[in-house]
C-alpha cells in the first residue's frame, strides 16, 4: 500500500489523501464498533474509549481475513451526533488505538456525522475496505 498526500491538495495530519493498492484480492468489511469478543460495549458513553476499540477489531477483523492493517485502503467514520468539538476525542481514540496495535492507522478516510447506529450505545462505527496480495 503506498500511501500519499499529493501535491496540489491539502497535506492532513490525520489521514493520507490517496492509497495506492497493489494487491488482488478486495477484502470489505463490517461497520465495526466499541464490542469486545463476549459481545460486552466497551466505553459506554465515551467517544475515545469506543473508538479505540472499533479500530481495534478493524485490525483484528483484517489479520482474519489474512491481511494486516497495512492492507487496509480506505476507512469511513460514522460517528454519532457529529460536530467539531468531538475531534479531540475521535483523534485520542485513534492514537490510543495507534499506540496499542502499535500502527499508524493514517488511511484515506471519510467521517461521516450520523443521528444514530443500530445500538443506541454506539457512538461510532468504523468500516475498512483492505486489499491484499
Amino acid at each position: 500500500m503506498e500511501l500519499l498526500n499529493p501535491e496540489g491538495l491539502p497535506k492532513p495530519e490525520h489521514y493520507r489523501q490517496v492509497a495506492i493498492a497493489k494487491g488482488t484480492r478486495m477484502v470489505f468489511l463490517a461497520g465495526q464498533v466499541a464490542r469486545t469478543p463476549e459481545g460486552n460495549l466497551v466505553g459506554a458513553g465515551d467517544l475515545a474509549a469506543q473508538t479505540e476499540q472499533a479500530m481495534v477489531n478493524v485490525a483484528t477483523a483484517v489479520q482474519a481475513a489474512g491481511g494486516t492493517f497495512d492492507d487496509v485502503a480506505k476507512l469511513t467514520f460514522y460517528i454519532v451526533d457529529w460536530k467539531p468539538e468531538k475531534m479531540a476525542n475521535f483523534g485520542e481514540g485513534l492514537r490510543r488505538a495507534a499506540k496499542r496495535l502499535g500502527l499508524d492507522l493514517r488511511r484515506p478516510s471519510t467521517l461521516l456525522g450520523v443521528t444514530a447506529l443500530a445500538e443506541a450505545d454506539y457512538l461510532v462505527e468504523i468500516e475498512a475496505t483492505a486489499v491484499l496480495p
